[in-house]
This record gives C-alpha cells, sequence and structure tokens, in this order.
C-alpha cells in the first residue's frame, strides 16, 4: 500500500461527507457557519477520523458505516483548536498556515464556532449508523466521555494551571492523556464500534488508542521545540515561551524521543490480534512517529 496516496483519498472522502453533513456558508446566520466551514476545511491532516475508518476496517467492517463517527470526533476536534487558539488560552494568531478563527471573525464568533462544532459532532453521530452492540447511546456516551471535564477539557485546565510551575511526570502523563490521546482513542473505539466490533478486540483498540495518543502529543512537544512555524503551519516555540509542562522540558529532547518510540511499539503490540487487518493502523503508527509536522 502507498501510504500517502491512501491517506490523501481516505481524506478527501473524509471532507466530502463533512460538506455533506455541515451547514453550508449560505445558511443562516451566514457569519457563524463561514466560521464553521473556514476551520473545518483549513487544510487539516484528519488523522482521527482516518484512524476511525482504519479501526472499523481492522475489525471486518466498512468504513463507510465509520465515516459519521470519524466527521463527529473531527467536529470535536475542530472546535477544541479554535478555542485553543483563543487569547484568553494559548493566544494564536496562526493555525495551518492561516489566521486563527479569531482573528478573522473575532474572538466572539469564535466561541460561537466552537460551541456549535461541539454540539453538530453529537447531531452528527446520532444520524449515523448503529449496531447491536453499540446503539446510538453507547456511541454518544463514548465520546461525550473523552471531549468532557474529565479528559479533554481536563487536559486543557490542567495545562493552563501549570503553566510556569513545576510538573511531576505523572501529572504530564495525565494532561497528554487527557487533552490529547483521550479523543485519539475515542476515535478508534468509536470505528471499532461501527463495526460491531468484540469486547476483546474493541479493549486491545483501546489500549493500542492510549499509547498512540501519548506518542503523538510527545511528538507534537517534540516539533513545538525543533520546527520552525513555517513547518508546522503554527506558531513554534509557544511551548517554552510559556513555560508549558512538556516531555522535552522534562526529560530533553533524546529521552523524549525513546519514550515516543517505546509507546509506538507498545501501540503496535495491541494490534496482534488482528494479524494482517491491523496492519494499516501499524503503518498509521510508524508515520505518526515519524511526522515532521
Amino acid at each position: 500500500m502507498d501510504l500517502q496516496n491512501h491517506l490523501y483519498a481516505v481524506a478527501l472522502k473524509i471532507d466530502l461527507t463533512l460538506k455533506k453533513l455541515l451547514p453550508s456558508e449560505k445558511t443562516k446566520p451566514k457569519t457563524i457557519h463561514k466560521a464553521i466551514q473556514y476551520s473545518v476545511f483549513a487544510g487539516g491532516k484528519r488523522l482521527r477520523p482516518i484512524l476511525t475508518l482504519a479501526a472499523a476496517e481492522a475489525c471486518g467492517g466498512r468504513s463507510e458505516d465509520a465515516l459519521w463517527a470519524g466527521c463527529a470526533v473531527e467536529c470535536i476536534h475542530t472546535y477544541s483548536l479554535i478555542h485553543d487558539d483563543l487569547p484568553c488560552m494559548d493566544d494564536d494568531d496562526l493555525r495551518r498556515g492561516r489566521p486563527t478563527n479569531h482573528k478573522v471573525f473575532g474572538e466572539g464568533i469564535a466561541v460561537l464556532a466552537g460551541d456549535a462544532l461541539n454540539t453538530i459532532a453529537f447531531e452528527i453521530l446520532a444520524q449515523g449508523p448503529s449496531t447491536s452492540r453499540y446503539p446510538h447511546a453507547a456511541q454518544i456516551l463514548e465520546l461525550a466521555r473523552a471531549a468532557g471535564s474529565r479528559w479533554l477539557i481536563a487536559g486543557q485546565v490542567m495545562d493552563i494551571e501549570g503553566e510556569g510551575k513545576k510538573t511531576t511526570p505523572s501529572e504530564l502523563q495525565f494532561i497528554h492523556q487527557a487533552k490529547t490521546a483521550a479523543l485519539l482513542t475515542s476515535a478508534i473505539r468509536l470505528g471499532a464500534m461501527s463495526a460491531n466490533a468484540s469486547p476483546a478486540k474493541l479493549n486491545a483498540l483501546t489500549e493500542f488508542g492510549q499509547s498512540l495518543g501519548l506518542a503523538f502529543q510527545i511528538i507534537d512537544d517534540i516539533l513545538d521545540v525543533t520546527q520552525s512555524t513555517e513547518k508546522l503551519g503554527k506558531t513554534a516555540g509557544k511551548d517554552v515561551s510559556a513555560v508549558k509542562a512538556t516531555y522535552p522540558a522534562l526529560f530533553g529532547l533524546q529521552r523524549s524521543r525513546k519514550i515516543a518510540h517505546t509507546l509506538t511499539t507498545k501501540a503496535q503490540a495491541s494490534l496482534k490480534t488482528f494479524g494482517k487487518k491491523g496492519e494499516l493502523l501499524r503503518a498509521l503508527a510508524d508515520s505518526m512517529l515519524a511526522r515532521e509536522y
């Protein structure tokens, strides 16, 4: 498989589905829907929904049945980025190589665009297919927990409160697990749910997602230090300037890379039960470890 061509094709499928599911820019009030479209179609890699579809296929399901869940997760992810860029949070003017939502539409509309995407996510998920093991209620509960005050939001809170303070390794690990790994794991679990996966397969993919998500955020921390703003598409060096809790700050670059590599190996080991059907997920894990932006 040519991984890059495959990822491009899947991302295009996800984009086309999002275009169908999201309100168009002509929908009243136009301003909010333009703001939503601006951030959703800003050139994201669609990593989370790609993992959703790959997990479905690994469990013997159809990628088409996982599209709703994948798009719902992407809406949650995009909302979190819009809010994360706000002056009251990380205060960034650049995202994916262009001005952040609040720089274009103002802070009020940016807040509301994020709020809207948060609710649209569950509207999309509720309209997608369900299975005997995982009815709509189970899927909605899955995403709500990952995006709620104990995980995604918890991670953001602790990230803010940890600025300029000494953070222990266990606290740092929880921040990364909450603000990044939880939603990424949920994306994978929802893909498995769309395929009516057995509890054993769902557990294996949960372990895969947790290790992969933590490795992904560690690589993000490393790239913030080692790459340029032009390469990243967002302001580089912000973690250092804000004195944020990161793996490079606590462990140094070399050890951080080793930790990310160990976590990726652990994630791939979780896929043993899937045999050849897990090859795409293994390849995605390698790709995420080696990424440069």
